[in-house]
């Protein structure tokens, strides 16, 4: 099972916590681990696992929808550059990663913490020391929101 796919169920049963708004190609999500202060998903609706693979219009919009989604991250949470992936190695579903960056964000890990976010080791990336709490997971919702609401 896919577990994008489970994810955006989660959403539409109304389970899934970090739901923040539901856009005409896919689904804003906060993500699970923040040491990336607003890491932010952008879940694709359609179960497909490559960009091209999508219509033309959708494809441009999908595309246009992150770019407000990845402004609005950028807005709320102070990015000083934003990081994209849409990568589909280990999840092959459309959706986008979205970091905010600021700097030293990634420690002393090459050139003056000011690298990829792939330089910065999993095991702490993806640490449950980065899960927000219940209040700042409502707090971070709530600003990501706003600034959507702001573009759209």
């Amino acid at each position: 099972m896919c577990i994008v796919c489970d994810r955006i169920n989660m959403i539409k049963e109304g389970t899934n916590p970090y739901f923040v708004k539901e856009l005409e190609t896919g689904y804003v999500v906060i993500g699970d681990n923040q040491h990336f202060k607003g890491y932010t998903l952008f879940l694709g609706k359609e179960h497909k696992t490559e960009l091209f693979e999508l219509e033309h219009p959708k494809k441009m919009k999908f595309l246009e929808e992150m770019s407000i989604v990845a402004e609005a991250v950028s807005n709320a949470f102070g990015a000083e550059k934003m990081n994209y992936e849409l990568l589909g190695n280990g999840d092959s579903h459309i959706h986008w990663h979205l970091f905010p960056r600021v700097s030293g964000d990634i420690e002393n890990y090459g050139n003056k913490g000011k690298g990829p976010v792939w330089w910065y080791p999993m095991e702490k990336m993806y640490s449950s020391d980065n899960r927000p709490s219940e209040f700042e997971l409502k707090e971070m919702k709530e600003k990501l929101l706003a600034e959507l609401e702001k573009l759209l």
